[in-house]
């Protein structure tokens, strides 16, 4: 018998409930029409870069560029600390499930069925580390991209194409913005997997009450609404 036969009928559906909220969800809000909050950014991303064009020194674009990541290495640094620490967890499951037992309302699980939802976790933190640390490589990209423009009195003169480079601009710091999101989202998510410790019910209740943050945040928030105004 596999490990995986520990677990019973209900959190494979609940496990099956979260997956497909949280991707059908990314898929959803990256492929709708309605105005989600990183598309009206990235209209921001495109007016700055416009500007961008026309000033020289760009100093303040790098400073800003350098600002903007540093959140993704910071999230990045901060998720290595908690993968370390879900491993660790891993060498002492014996008395973290004893606790988890002794918690109002939670469901008695056995050893390997607690290392199965750390390893869940585990999983959830190495894949924000892979996002956030692409996202840094992207803005380094878009750092180079803003470097490498022409003088602004080239563009005025007609000799480069002003549309052109602000446009590559922009869509590079939309896409490294894009990939800190979906870093974000997994840490959203991985509150959701920690209510499994409690019962798969739990589970799938906090799923959908993440998604539903998600989507008040991405498409109902007041920051948006000042944004498109």
């Amino acid at each position: 018998m596999t490990a995986l036969m520990f677990l019973p009928w209900y959190d494979w559906l609940a496990l099956l409930w979260f997956f497909g909220l949280w991707f059908g969800y990314a898929r959803f809000s990256g492929s709708t029409s309605q105005a989600t909050l990183l598309q009206t950014t990235n209209r921001y991303r495109r007016y700055w870069m416009e500007q961008a064009t026309a000033r020289d020194p760009r100093v303040l674009d790098g400073i800003i560029v350098q600002g903007l990541s540093s959140s993704p290495s910071f999230f990045a640094s901060t998720t290595i600390i908690i993968i370390g620490g879900l491993l660790a967890l891993l060498g002492a499951t014996d008395k973290a499930s004893e606790f988890v037992r002794e918690i109002p309302f939670a469901v008695r699980t056995s050893v390997l069925v607690f290392d199965l939802k750390v390893m869940l976790l585990a999983s959830i933190f190495v894949y924000a580390f892979f996002r956030f640390t692409w996202s840094m490589r992207q803005y380094t990209f878009a750092a180079l991209v803003i470097g490498s423009m022409p003088d602004p009195g080239d563009f005025a003169a007609g000799k480069f194409d002003r549309k052109h480079f602000a446009d590559r601009a922009g869509k590079m710091l939309g896409m490294a913005a894009e990939t800190f999101n979906g870093g974000v989202r997994a840490y959203y998510m991985s509150f959701a997997a920690t209510a499994w410790f409690f019962s798969s019910l739990a589970f799938a209740v906090a799923t959908a009450a993440v998604v539903v943050i998600l989507y008040s945040r991405e498409f109902r928030s007041e920051v948006l609404h000042v944004l498109r105004d």
